[in-house]
């Protein structure tokens, strides 16, 4: 149920907050997330998704949804990542503006004043936070770095935007965005597609208060991967990179000839030939690989993979039927 603290005039924040393991942190969170909110007049709602955390995470979820009919938690059957709790969270929101969080106090509450003042400006359909400086270890911000790069080359994001899940968007957005229904879901590509009318704002970036971030290596480049399903540059990529190599050989071929009619004493070297083998077999294994990997995500897709399974969902009803 949107909070009424405010008059029917001013608009309904939806905040999205994806849970894993957060029991020691979710309460604070929402609490001075609800502050901030009041205190600028919005009427507000939470959606938090207990991401398969098995500790006592969705008890504290529970509890805020007794203690607020505003809060709606969903649990999860199993961990399916953090996109995908965010887009579970997205297909239950109903406010103006919809604004995402984490759930450990890095995107404190006290920065979302900064994101919301500028979307009040009604000039761009998303605001981003940047962080002039990360509490993160070295090897996440130089991935970070990689990422941003190849994203903006993969799926056009704008240039000079950053993309971060702190942040928040209009309704429209939101709504493009859980129109996908397939397995591999990147919300800033998402995004991305929905619309190129972002800024950024410059908020700081807290330490986390308890506990290591939950991404690993593994997990961070099976993220990094879920842009094969927003982009076709890859295969162009691969195409390209075929035609240039064919290109390339045929020319070889015709200097090797021109020299052995020029010196007929040039021998044939066999070591020259089998480096030639050895890496257009490996590009060409290498971008088989790649288009396995499409086959592989458009079978999932086809055979209707899902992004998540609920187990349970914590609303009030009433406040449902009223909406």
């Amino acid at each position: 149920m949107p909070a009424t603290s405010a008059s029917d005039s001013k608009k309904l924040v939806s905040v999205v907050i994806p849970c894993y393991y957060s029991e020691k942190t979710i309460e604070k969170v929402v609490s001075m997330t609800r502050e901030v909110l009041v205190s600028l007049g919005y009427r507000y709602e939470f959606v938090l998704v207990n991401d398969g955390s098995t500790d006592g995470t969705f008890e504290r979820i529970r509890s805020l949804c007794m203690s607020d009919p505003a809060v709606t938690g969903i649990n999860f059957a199993k961990n399916f990542g953090q996109h995908s709790a965010i887009i579970a969270g997205l297909r239950h929101v109903h406010g103006d503006y919809v604004m995402l969080m984490d759930d450990d106090m890095q995107t404190h509450p006290s920065q979302c004043k900064l994101l919301l003042d500028e979307m009040e400006k009604d000039e761009h359909d998303v605001v981003f936070a940047k962080y002039p400086q990360h509490k993160e270890a070295l090897w996440r911000r130089v991935g970070s770095e990689f990422t941003l790069w190849t994203m903006r080359v993969l799926t056009g994001r704008p240039k000079g935007i950053e993309a971060s899940n702190f942040l928040v968007m209009k309704r429209f957005v939101c709504d493009e965005m859980v129109k996908y229904d397939g397995p591999y879901v990147y919300i800033q590509g998402l995004m991305f597609r929905a619309t190129h009318n972002m800024v950024n704002v410059t908020v700081k970036h807290f330490d986390r208060e308890v506990g290591t971030s939950g991404y690993t290596l593994r997990s961070l480049v099976r993220l990094w991967s879920t842009v094969l399903n927003f982009s076709m540059v890859p295969l162009r990529f691969a195409s390209v990179a075929g035609a240039a190599l064919g290109l390339l050989g045929l020319i070889w071929a015709v200097v090797l000839v021109v020299q052995k009619l020029l010196d007929p004493s040039i021998q044939t070297g066999w070591s020259s030939l089998m480096v030639t083998v050895i890496l257009c077999s490996g590009i060409i294994v290498m971008f088989l690989g790649l288009i396995g990997e499409y086959l592989g995500r458009l079978t999932m897709t086809v055979s209707k993979t899902p992004q998540y399974v609920l187990k349970e969902v914590v609303e009030d009803e009433g406040a449902c039927r009223e909406r």
